[in-house]
């Protein structure tokens, strides 16, 4: 048995108002506890507007808890900091700039030496398999072509955390099942610690060392699965058919709570 891994992210009993005080207060978040081992790949799962992506966007920095406690590496988040890199649904690259330019952009901002900047594009290039793209500039580039990029230019910086919010939910079918291939790929090859929202029971079941169930606002970690398949994965298998199921029937029950709510 291998030894237990470190946590990376622990997050205990984070609770998230927004306008708290007022007449317009919103609950979002409740009791929310996690704790994700440094390299584990965990997808964030749950009906809509149930916070995935709030909490996903504490971990970065980008939002505040209200209360509880939000830790990586055993220091309290406070904000933004180039130990998470963030891959959003929109590619968010500048269309001005080439493949290249945009991956270095981080390190330029920050003066990162031209020989480094170029040696780190260079290792990414190569990751994220657009080797000869790198004059490129973003209009010229397939969907799946410019969210490589934006991945990349999220690991520039060499984050110890990446943090992806629906990252192929613009994609079309074929294109987002070889990003799924490609994104497998990267972790194996750089074991970041990742953190994945999505709305896909299949996505989640095919790319997750764990999948995180969100309940129906204010939410909370409804449910942790474990998924013990090793890659690649395949739909026919009957493992594979067995979480997904488990995994819809939770899903459906906190879609029926949320539309309940609104009732």
């Amino acid at each position: 048995m291998e030894p237990a891994k470190p946590t990376k992210i622990s997050a205990q009993n984070i609770c998230k108002t927004y306008n708290p005080g007022t007449a317009g207060a919103v609950e979002a978040i409740n009791g929310l506890s996690l704790d994700v081992a440094d390299g584990e790949f965990v997808s964030l799962l749950g009906p809509s507007g149930c916070g995935k992506s709030t909490f996903l966007y504490m971990v970065g920095g980008f939002e505040k808890i209200t209360s509880g406690s939000l830790t990586l590496d055993g220091e309290q988040i406070t904000g933004p900091g180039p130990n998470r890199g963030i891959v959003f649904q929109e590619y968010v690259l500048f269309p001005w700039q080439t493949v290249a330019r945009n991956i270095e952009y981080g390190l330029r901002i920050n003066n990162t030496p031209k020989q480094q900047r170029e040696a780190k594009v260079a290792e990414l290039v190569k990751l994220i398999g657009l080797e000869g793209f790198e004059d490129v500039f973003p209009s010229k580039l397939s969907g799946g072509m410019q969210q490589r990029v934006s991945i990349a230019r999220a690991m520039a910086y060499d984050p110890d955390v990446l943090l992806m919010d629906e990252p192929f939910g613009a994609l079309d079918a074929q294109t987002r099942n070889r990003m799924l291939v490609d994104l497998i790929d990267i972790h194996q090859k750089t074991h970041k610690t990742t953190m994945f929202v999505t709305h896909s029971v299949e996505e989640a079941v095919m790319i997750s060392d764990r999948v995180c169930m969100f309940s129906s606002r204010p939410s909370k970690i409804k449910e942790i699965v474990t998924i013990d398949m090793e890659h690649p994965r395949s739909v026919t298998d009957a493992r594979f058919v067995e979480y997904q199921k488990r995994l819809l029937a939770s899903l459906a029950d906190e879609e029926h709570e949320r539309v309940q709510q609104h009732q």
